[in-house]
């Protein structure tokens, strides 16, 4: 499946298309937080918050999200 969410960590900004997925869990790769790709939802801290998730849809060879 495709997921489409934030790219900055909310702890310290960390970009996480750096990070480490692993099943639909994504790694902040500055300081360990865990997200949800599914949901934005925050798995493990230091970050205090979630991130934005988007809807999208796939159209023949096109994915579109929806902002």
């Amino acid at each position: 499946g495709f997921y489409a969410i934030d790219d900055t960590c909310t702890h310290r900004g960390g970009p996480l298309s750096e990070g480490e997925l692993s099943g639909k869990e994504v790694t902040c790769p500055w300081h360990g937080a865990v997200f949800d790709v599914t949901t934005g939802q925050v798995l493990r801290p230091p970050a205090p918050a979630g991130i934005s998730s988007y809807n999208l849809r796939v159209e023949g060879g096109d994915i579109e999200v929806e902002l």
